[in-house]
Order: C-alpha cells, then sequence, then structure tokens
C-alpha cells in the first residue's frame, strides 16, 4: 500500500472509510509523524470542517496544535507551521508553551502596556511628573501603540523622535525619548521584552537656556492684563512668590495658611524634593482672598477633581492677544524676573535664593541649616511693593525712590537700608508719599 501523504488534493478529497466514520476524526501523514488532517462532521447538517493539526505526546500528555484550516491555508503553509513545532519538541520544549508565549508577547502592545505602566509609577511620581509623563507617552509616541513591545527596535524609535522633532522642537522630543526609555526599563523588569530599544538613538539639540527678564513695563502691563478667574491669579501668585508655574497651579488649600500668611510646598511638589516655605505679603494674601472656594476639591484652581489649572496654553494665548508685546514671553520668566528684581533692590544673593527655593551647595547647606524665614519675608514684602509701585498711572521704581526726601538712593544702597525704607516710612509713588505695605 502506497503512503498516504498530505498534500493540497488529498486534504480536501480524502474521505474515511464507511466503518470508521465518526464525528471527530484525524488522518495522520504516513511520511511526517504528527502532522494530520482533522475532519469534524455536524451531525445535523453533515457539513464537515477540515483543518491541519500537529498532534504530540509530553509525558503521558497527548497535545494538539492547530496548524489551520484547509479553506485558508495551503498544504505547504501548514507542514511548514507542523515542522517548527517538531523542532522546538527536538530541542526540548513544549511547541504549546512557546505558541502561548508567542501569542501573550503580541497581546503586549506598546498601547495596552503604557496604561500598566503609567497605573505601576503613579504614585512614585509627583503630579505634574505624571501628567507629563502620560503626554509624552500616550500622545507624542501614539504611531507605535499597536506594536508588541519586544518588536519595537532602534529603528521605530528613531523614526518617531525626528517627526516629533520636527512637528513639537526638539526639547518635546528629547523629553519623549527620556520618557519612553523609562518605559521600556520598566518593561524589561516585568519580563515584557530583553532590550531597551530607545538606547543609542541620538538626542536633539536643543536651544540655550533661556535668559529673558520682564522690564518693569511688561511686569506691569501682564499683571494689569491678567484677566479675571484662575489664570489671572494664578500670574499674580507667580509674581508676588517667584514659584513655579505648576506650585502654584496646583495649589491646595491645605497648603495655605492665610493666619501665618505663607504657602508650604510639601518634598512631593517642589523640584528639589524639599520643602518650600513662601511667606506672604499683604497683596498676596489679597489675592488668594478673591479667589472662590470650591468646598467639594482642595485644588486651588482648575475644574478636575484629582488635579490642578490645566488650560495654559489656551490661557496664555488669549493673554498674549490682548498684551501683543513685542518680545516674546513665557510664565517662567516670571521666575527669573523675581530673582532678577529681587537682586536689583539689594535682596542679598543666598536670600534670593532662598526665596525661589534654590538649594546652596551641599557643603554650606550641611552646616548652615537656617532657613531664613524672616528674611524671605522682607525681600518679598519689598518686591510686592516695588509691584505695586510700576503699577501706578505714573510709575516710579521703588529701586529709585529716596531714602529720605531730601537724599537721592543710589541703586546699590544696602538691602538693611531699603527694607527700613519699606517698613514702616513712607515711599513716593507718582510724585506723593504713600505708606508700603
Amino acid at each position: 500500500m502506497n503512503a498516504w501523504t498530505i498534500t493540497e488534493e488529498s486534504a480536501r478529497k480524502f474521505k474515511f472509510p464507511a466503518n470508521e466514520r465518526k464525528a471527530d476524526k484525524i488522518k495522520f501523514d504516513d511520511k511526517f509523524p504528527g502532522f494530520g488532517l482533522r475532519i469534524r462532521t455536524d451531525e445535523k447538517t453533515g457539513r464537515e470542517h477540515r483543518s491541519y493539526i500537529f498532534q504530540y505526546k509530553i509525558g503521558s500528555k497527548h497535545r494538539r496544535l492547530n496548524c489551520g484550516t484547509v479553506e485558508k491555508v495551503s498544504a505547504d503553509e501548514a507542514r511548514r507551521a507542523a515542522e517548527k513545532h517538531a523542532a522546538a519538541l527536538i530541542n526540548h520544549e513544549d511547541p504549546a508553551n512557546t505558541k502561548e508565549v508567542a501569542r501573550a508577547q503580541a497581546s503586549h502592545t506598546i498601547g495596552a502596556t503604557i496604561a500598566d505602566y503609567l497605573e505601576a509609577k503613579r504614585a512614585e511620581m509627583r503630579p505634574r511628573t505624571y501628567a507629563d509623563n502620560r503626554r509624552y507617552l500616550e500622545m507624542f509616541w501614539k504611531p507605535l501603540h499597536g506594536l508588541s513591545v519586544r518588536s519595537v527596535a532602534r529603528a521605530n524609535v528613531a523614526a518617531e523622535l525626528r517627526r516629533i522633532a520636527k512637528d513639537s522642537g526638539p526639547v518635546a522630543a528629547n523629553r519623549s525619548r527620556s520618557a519612553l526609555s523609562a518605559f521600556f526599563r520598566w518593561a524589561i523588569g516585568e519580563g515584557l521584552c530583553d532590550e531597551n530599544p530607545v538606547v543609542g538613538t541620538n538626542k536633539q539639540e536643543e536651544n540655550a537656556p533661556r535668559e529673558r527678564s520682564l522690564s518693569d513695563a511688561e511686569a506691569a502691563a501682564i499683571w494689569l492684563a491678567a484677566p479675571e478667574g484662575d489664570y489671572g491669579h494664578i500670574l499674580k501668585l507667580l509674581f508676588l512668590t517667584g514659584c513655579r508655574r505648576d506650585e502654584i497651579g496646583a495649589l491646595r488649600w491645605s497648603e495655605i495658611d492665610l493666619e501665618a500668611k505663607t504657602i508650604t510646598l510639601p518634598a512631593a511638589r517642589t523640584k528639589n524634593h524639599t520643602e518650600h516655605v513662601i511667606p506672604l505679603a499683604n497683596s498676596a494674601i489679597a489675592v488668594l482672598k478673591e479667589i472662590p472656594r470650591r468646598e467639594e476639591r482642595d485644588y486651588v484652581f482648575g475644574i478636575n477633581r484629582d488635579g490642578g489649572f490645566s488650560n495654559w496654553s489656551r490661557a496664555k494665548a488669549n493673554l498674549d492677544e490682548k498684551l501683543k508685546l513685542k518680545t516674546d514671553w513665557t510664565v517662567h520668566d516670571i521666575r527669573r524676573t523675581v530673582r532678577t528684581g529681587l537682586g536689583t533692590l539689594g535682596v542679598q544673593p543666598h536670600i534670593a535664593e532662598a526665596v525661589l527655593n534654590h538649594l546652596p551647595a551641599r557643603l554650606i547647606r550641611t552646616y548652615d541649616r537656617n532657613t531664613y524665614a524672616a528674611e524671605k519675608a522682607a525681600a518679598l514684602k519689598v518686591w510686592a511693593n516695588h509691584l505695586e509701585a510700576i503699577r501706578g498711572p505714573k510709575a516710579v521704581s521703588v529701586r529709585s525712590v529716596p531714602l529720605e526726601r531730601t537724599e537721592a538712593e543710589s541703586p546699590r544702597a544696602s538691602f538693611a537700608k531699603r527694607l527700613a525704607g519699606a517698613g514702616g516710612g513712607p515711599s513716593v509713588k507718582g510724585g506723593e508719599r504713600h505708606d508700603l505695605h
């Protein structure tokens, strides 16, 4: 008798003898052990379903793998699939497990795994860091979301980095690169992949750090044009505290003590992970008292229950349309302006740095444990007075106001002298005496 083998024709035409027919029966290839044609018959309709299978034995258990249906897969394709399974057995591997692993790996797409990563890392990240990482991974890397974690190659990442740099700039590309690299480091630790395809890709050349500081006229214009509502209040508090944008944007009522006249930012919300106590001048207190409190949420600004203000781009665009400043500016320029202004007003550098929560050198902070609370309060008080002075109809800078009515003040006068003049004595604004507060 000739050996029976599975071919395209034999798979379609083969029929079991009448005495061997069953609802589910397999005809094995005589030359390829384990490779067979499975014929299942619907007892009600008589319709047949033919498929290729590979059957093998592990220990005392028989296992069967589907190699495709006769209608959709050729006999040669099915044979090649069966040969791969047989090769796994020769290498002492269970092809059923190998197939299951491959299926699981294919299900671990970038898009699906990003959600797991963000959930796992949320407690470790500051709110702003979490929001940024989520934006980079979900928005900028969206073209890779359909790929499995294991299939992403360095070329895929490099191509997308070039696109991001072209569409959104080099800074966004580098931030996106860092976020994706951290994601793949986590995925390696979870056993989802073996390599980080971000490693070896090129960083984009970023522009030099900004050095812009607002002039008195620009600062006054921004303050006076600040809209009512959250964005306007945020801008004014940034001018009065020197805080970072998101430190005020995500401010909580529980961080404010109006009686003590302070805002206390916990270490988790500061860039250097150090608690920052910000003294509040009277004008800052006045701004905070203008803000309606929503009893159902702790966040001072924004509308989302689980976050602070987020409408930065649109709010600034609306303000710029109203302002029409000749030179471009950013919200972070306000922080730089505060630092520059404090120095110009004679505040000692280490006090001005403390106002901004910039840590001194490690050796200095090891031995100098002074928090300079009183000095910071005095510095921000003088700065608030200056902001008030430059907003007047005939603005005269505090730094040019005489210490006494008959003695011109030197621009380099000591901070102590300026503080003495600002603390309780009179000042001049628009040619008239007024009390600074």
